[in-house]
């Protein structure tokens, strides 16, 4: 092997904690997280360092879960969703200087759609972000949004008891 070789993980799996009856398809690249009990995590999802998933939260196929993004329980994180902690405001990228990086903060019983982009931001219990909607300020009143930038359309429906 040369001295140049790239340093390849031959398991994606590495310093997780892990909660009760945690299923998760493999090939993913969990690290340093926490995943609450009875969560799913799809194939190919990225969860980094720091960030913390609560309870019976489902994580789908490709989604991407950055350092400092705390995600509560009962939610559903679809497809491709991606969360980012860099505004890159500086002018250049802050993936050297993690002082710049910001929190996520996700509350419970929240639902991502596919392909939702989700900025630094915090997102109240009982919300809905619609398939590629861009979230780019914080969530305070329950509903469902949708957008780029992402915006309050309607309450959410209750259900029948």
């Amino acid at each position: 092997m040369s001295a140049n070789a790239p340093k390849i993980l031959t398991h994606g799996i590495a310093d997780v904690q892990f909660g009760a009856n945690v299923r998760v398809v493999q090939p993913v690249n969990l690290y340093g997280c926490a995943i609450g009990d009875d969560c799913f995590v799809g194939p190919f999802v990225e969860i980094q360092r720091n960030a913390r998933i609560g309870k019976r939260t489902r994580i789908q196929s490709h989604a991407f879960v950055c350092e400092l993004v705390e995600i509560g329980d009962d939610c559903f994180i679809s497809h491709g969703a991606m969360f980012v902690n860099d505004l890159v405001r500086s002018g250049e990228p802050a993936y050297a200087r993690p002082d710049l990086w910001k929190t996520t903060r996700i509350g419970n019983r929240v639902f991502i759609g596919t392909n939702a982009t989700i900025l630094p931001v915090s997102i109240c219990d009982d919300v809905v972000i619609g398939a590629a909607a861009v979230v780019t300020k914080n969530i305070t009143k329950p509903g469902i949004y949708a957008g780029n930038p992402a915006r309050y359309l309607r309450p959410l429906d209750k259900p029948d008891k």
